[in-house]
């Protein structure tokens, strides 16, 4: 019997590398639809973020060059139905999430926060009537979008937001501070969360930009530097000082933290997906190299550690892209629930960031440069570990679920 190695299988993809890393063959178990989006994204990765991204990722900028083409792929709104939305499976989304940051982690948080987060609260909390003004534009990316809910004081804790909003005739008047607000510096539409001082709970109001390109007066953005992840998606460190929204832009159906958490809950898969992009691509890149390098006379992937060591990052993989596949099918059947969505997004988050320090390491000094794009992998998924729950948090979100004891007091 003739057994075929990864590389035998593989389908090559632009960074050079020559082993796939499906190696239990998911994806043949894909959809024509969802087949069709994941090549028609990875194509859009491969061949139009890779060639550009390290430049831009060196200088801190977004390459806003990239947005018309990512508009005609219609991904915008991934699983939201109507309104110009493609109404994909969740399947179908997560290939989007894992495609884009197979190439590039700050591209796949633009989309993510407007598409998932932005989008997804307006479709979750907003009237028919908000959502038919907002959506459309949207999901043709003539207007971006941003989610404005961690505060500098407020991370993990975000239920405990301090930000204020309290009516005054048709307007309601925001004050606070917003902090690590994705695109928050650009988007037209940023969705703020603010607690209302009549009643304690939170609400959820959209920030438009004017007719002349600028925010209202009280809304006041200035990009964080000095990251060392995902440095071509800017954040935003955000000063609301009186910010008049009118009454129509509250959207009416976020009455209170729990529905803040089902956006939550709704777009936490996103990150999972992300993280098997960047391993898929920190894997794919050791492996390659591996057969390439030669020391001592040969290709370092003849040498019985590197073997090993491959061996296991391959498992890792394969355990993440499982545990993804399995928690897509549950979510498209309504039975995903959140101590699940939490044990996928720590799991993978640690696999991730396991896979691509291996990787790392692997490449030795090669694996420092920008051009082997694998420490670019390495620090966004420093970033991804974070963002959307820590694994601290994941894991005591699990813990709640196990024991029914909380250990949040």
């Amino acid at each position: 019997m003739t057994i075929e190695t990864a590389a035998q299988r593989a389908t090559p993809v632009a960074t050079g590398t020559s082993t796939d890393a499906d190696y239990f063959r998911l994806d043949e178990d894909l959809s024509p639809e969802e087949i069709a989006v994941r090549n028609k994204v990875r194509s859009f990765a491969q061949e139009r973020v890779l060639p550009v991204i390290n430049e831009y990722w060196e200088r801190a900028e977004f390459p806003w060059e990239l947005v018309p083409a990512l508009a005609e792929l219609n991904v915008a709104g991934t699983t939201i139905q109507g309104h110009g939305c493609p109404g994909m499976s969740r399947k179908a989304a997560g290939m989007v999430a894992r495609e884009i940051a197979r190439a590039d982690g700050s591209i796949n948080t633009f989309f993510g926060v407007h598409s998932n987060l932005c989008m997804g609260a307006i479709n979750m909390l907003g009237s028919e009537e908000q959502k038919a003004r907002w959506l459309p534009g949207m999901a043709r990316l003539e207007k971006t979008g941003a989610f404005a809910l961690t505060e500098p004081e407020h991370g993990s804790d975000s239920v405990a937001l301090e930000t204020s909003a309290r009516l005054e005739g048709s307007s309601w008047v925001l004050n606070g501070h917003k902090r690590w607000i994705g695109n928050g510096h650009a988007a037209d539409a940023v969705v703020v969360f603010a607690r209302n001082v009549t009643d304690g709970q939170v609400n959820a109001f959209v920030v438009e930009k004017e007719d002349d390109g600028a925010y209202p007066a009280g809304y006041r953005p200035e990009v964080i530097r000095g990251k060392v992840g995902k440095r071509a998606i800017n954040q935003a460190d955000i000063l609301i000082t009186d910010l008049r929204v009118p009454a129509a832009n509250r959207l009416t159906g976020c009455n209170s933290f729990k529905d803040v958490s089902r956006v939550l809950q709704a777009t936490r898969g996103g990150a999972s997906w992300e993280a098997v992009g960047h391993a898929m691509a920190a894997f794919e890149i050791a492996a390659d190299y591996a057969s390439k390098r030669m020391q001592f006379g040969k290709a370092i992937g003849g040498y019985q550690l590197v073997q090993a060591r491959l061996a296991n990052m391959l498992s890792e993989l394969t355990a993440m892209q499982l545990l993804c596949n399995r928690m897509a099918e549950l979510a498209d059947r309504g039975q995903l629930t959140n101590a699940q969505a939490s044990m996928v997004k720590m799991a993978t988050a640690q696999k991730g960031k396991w896979i691509c320090n291996e990787a790392r390491d692997l490449l030795a000094g090669n694996g420092l440069l920008l051009e082997n794009h694998v420490a670019r992998h390495m620090t966004d998924m420093e970033v991804v570990s974070t963002y959307e729950g820590t694994d601290s948090i994941q894991a005591l979100l699990v813990g709640r679920d196990i024991t029914g004891i909380s250990a949040f007091n």
